[in-house]
């Protein structure tokens, strides 16, 4: 599961409230009724990183701790790895299994690699002119892995336990310098008919594979879209905040689920060693069911429960937010499949997720 403790821009950090006891019980919800046995910790304070992998280390869940840096130039990446890769192993040495993952679609997510103001506009220059995006994107392979090497360098000076980043296949990683090839597969209508060949192919490489990223929303079509399924949200220009739907969308909790579970029997029979679903719950996406259901913002998130705006859940009363139905699907999927087993430890051990 992938666990978020609120993404940095600008200054401005999505997640307002964070508390430590809060964290903690969501954590061991994640371990006890998800029945995960990885987390993936993301995020862009490194405080709250650690504070949040301690916590799932305590509890004794493989913590892959994962530094999610957002708009920043590439000497500000090291510097955000740098200090996570030192908090990561003061853990690590304290007995936790620990993976480090240095950052996350790097060159659309951040400055530098791409011309561009925004992630939309990274992506269309590169995609925008098809006469040249091949070669395009072998020039964006070259400066993406020329600054892969100085971060793996850079995180292996601090750190001494398994080192992978979340790619986007386009970058054409050489993972040379790290443990596992992790991948952010989401997949589209365009590419469902070839979704289980690729895992499979991805798969047959020469290190482990790990999938993150992997999620959609709850109204009707999210699934179809990939990884656009946050098109269809109106964001404040100045701080990008979400405001609302730009149109009606039909609430579907059970498309959601239904993607969610096809998606992670696709990775546990095709040989992933690892996945993460995206993600337990996204600050900033409230579930409003009365009034505009364009101010119901949780059809478009992510997550797999929905946050409520100021008072408690049914299912768990201590929690502001109530399951959706993917959680209960992941739960399924989780209690049925091979069991918990730290699987990335072990090459022939279960899937972690």
């Amino acid at each position: 599961m992938t666990y978020d403790t609120g993404f940095v821009v600008h200054g401005r950090i999505s997640r307002e409230h964070f508390d430590p006891a809060v964290v903690r019980r969501e954590l061991a919800i994640i371990r006890d009724d998800l029945h995960c046995n990885a987390v993936q910790i993301i995020g862009g304070d490194p405080d709250r990183l650690e504070s949040a992998a301690g916590a799932a280390a305590e509890l004794g869940l493989e913590v892959w701790f994962s530094p999610y840096p957002l708009e920043l130039e590439p000497e500000r990446i090291l510097a955000l790895f740098r200090d996570c890769a030192e908090r990561a192993e003061r853990l690590r040495q304290r007995g936790a299994v620990v993976v480090f993952v240095a950052g996350v679609e790097l060159s659309v997510m951040n400055r530098g690699f791409l011309p561009g103001e925004s992630p939309e506009e990274r992506v269309e220059e590169l995609m925008g002119r098809p006469e040249r995006r091949a070669e395009a994107m072998r020039e964006l392979g070259v400066r993406v892995n020329a600054f892969l090497g100085d971060a793996a360098a850079t995180v292996r000076e601090r750190f001494r336990g398994r080192l992978t980043y979340a790619s986007i296949q386009f970058e054409q990683v050489d993972w040379t310098p790290f443990d596992m090839m992790t991948f952010e597969l989401i997949r589209s209508a365009e590419v469902a008919d070839r979704f289980r060949d690729a895992v499979r192919t991805l798969a047959e490489g020469p290190k482990p594979l790990a999938v993150t990223g992997f999620g959609t929303a709850a109204y009707r079509g999210a699934g179809d879209r990939g990884g656009r399924v946050l098109e269809v949200v109106e964001y404040d220009p100045q701080t990008r905040a979400p405001v609302r739907l730009k149109d009606v969308y039909e609430r579907d909790e059970a498309g959601q689920a239904a993607y969610l579970s096809e998606l992670l029997e696709v990775f546990e029979t095709e040989g992933v060693d690892s996945a993460f679903v995206f993600l337990f719950a996204l600050a900033g996406y409230p579930h409003r069911p009365d009034g505009d259901p364009r101010d119901d913002l949780d059809r478009a998130g992510l997550g797999i429960v929905k946050l409520r705006e100021g008072s408690r859940g049914q299912t768990y009363p201590d929690m502001e937010w109530e399951p959706k139905a993917a959680f209960a699907a992941v739960a399924q999927r989780y209690r049925t499949g091979p069991g918990p087993a730290g699987a990335a430890t072990e090459p022939d051990s279960p899937l972690a997720v």
